[in-house]
């Protein structure tokens, strides 16, 4: 056991030392001085997930809804469901999407679209 106020020297085998500080050990990858600010970061794949799985489960609720419980006709409804991806389109932009590349943004847009596509195809059919 180390006694009080005694310095701590415990370098093993594989330690990287310089002088008596030991700057990394060979068991990680990082140095010892290195503190990751842990902060989050998300990439434009969780904006683009996030927004498909968002339209996925609001949009055909708020059509059925709009259609089925309130009796609304199926242009009105597919209205609210374009208003539905409008907000979440506007979300996702406010989040990130807007300083991602260009791909990002289209592939977001054209989901987006292509998922009123299909429910205006349902309300249609």
């Amino acid at each position: 056991m180390r006694e009080e106020g005694e310095a701590f020297h415990e370098p093993e085998e594989g330690d990287i030392m310089a002088g008596d500080r030991r700057i990394a050990r060979a068991d990680t990858a990082l140095p010892d001085w290195y503190a990751s600010d842990a902060a989050y970061r998300p990439i434009p794949i969780v904006w683009f997930g996030g927004a498909l799985v968002l339209q996925a489960i609001a949009q055909p609720a708020v059509a059925f809804v709009a259609l089925s419980v309130l009796g609304l006709s199926a242009w009105i409804a597919l209205i609210l469901a374009a208003l539905v991806t409008a907000v979440i389109c506007r979300y996702v932009w406010a989040k990130g999407m807007a300083g991602a590349g260009a791909g990002w943004r289209w592939a977001t847009i054209l989901t987006l679209l292509l998922f009123l596509g299909i429910t205006g195809l349902g309300l249609f059919a």
